[in-house]
């Protein structure tokens, strides 16, 4: 039974990589199938990612959006963690401020484009600011969620023990919240990685989302605009296993484990 629910190291391994390789012929005999002259084929998009890397244009792209992302979803963590474990740690705070939230949380940060341009212009703190607003609602309602969601007995037995309220919070609420703490994060990071590419493509010149539009607009180099497509799921997946690992650390699963 526990062979069939979990698969082998091998078959980890084994599975994506078949999949990947029926989808790359698939896309191969496709093209050729289509005789189309304006969808690249793999090894058209191959060429034109070996040239971005001889220009080295490539790997500054990869930097900048890399970078932005740092600083805006790294604001976001700095500033959402506090704010949600308050509101989380006080539920008549957070009944104040949820309406806000609330009415602020479906926006999506694409449609703070216009404002983002009126605000910080064409440029680097533009984008920022967009991821900042794509990532700091997630981690906050996350944040919020986890404290108030945490047993009523772990509180009740920190208490036993002569806690402090700050105490209580950093060494039992917290560590048990983490596990959600850490899902919004990892949410919250996706919804960054999204939107630099959306905010690179009209707020900045440089980044994997100006590389999509750039391509596109100059010459049509649809080669690159798939290229630079791949490379975006590519470091998505990349950064999304490394939050996935994150939860299986064993001092992180705790909460799962008080919860239960």
């Amino acid at each position: 039974m526990n062979s069939l629910a979990e698969p082998g190291k091998w078959e980890k391994l084994f599975w994506p990589v078949l999949v990947s390789l029926l989808l790359l012929a698939l896309w191969y005999y496709g093209v050729r199938w289509t005789g189309t002259n304006v969808f690249p084929s793999p090894l058209e998009v191959e060429k034109g990612m070996a040239q971005l890397i001889q220009q080295n244009i490539l790997w500054a792209d990869i930097g900048d959006s890399l970078r932005r992302v740092a600083i805006g979803f790294g604001a976001a963590a700095i500033l959402g963690i506090p704010l949600g474990l308050t509101c989380g740690w006080y539920p008549a705070l957070n009944q104040v401020v949820n309406p806000v939230i609330q009415i602020l949380r479906p926006i999506s940060p694409i449609a703070w484009i216009p404002v983002a341009i009126i605000f910080f212009g064409v440029g680097d703190n533009a984008a920022i600011f967009l991821i900042f607003l794509g990532a700091f609602f997630p981690i906050l309602v996350a944040c919020a969620d986890g404290v108030s969601n945490v047993p009523s007995v772990c509180r009740r037995v920190g208490r036993n023990f002569g806690l402090s309220a700050s105490q209580l919070l950093a060494k039992v609420v917290f560590p048990a919240a983490l596990p959600r703490i850490i899902a919004g994060l990892r949410i919250a990071l996706g919804i960054a990685w999204l939107v630099v590419v959306a905010a690179e493509m009209v707020a900045v010149e440089s980044g994997l989302g100006y590389l999509v539009i750039d391509s596109r607009n100059s010459g049509k180099r649809y080669d690159l605009v798939v290229a630079a497509m791949l490379l975006i799921g590519v470091i998505g997946l990349a950064l999304d296993m490394g939050f996935r690992r994150l939860q299986k650390v064993r001092s992180v699963r705790w909460g799962f484990r008080s919860a239960s």
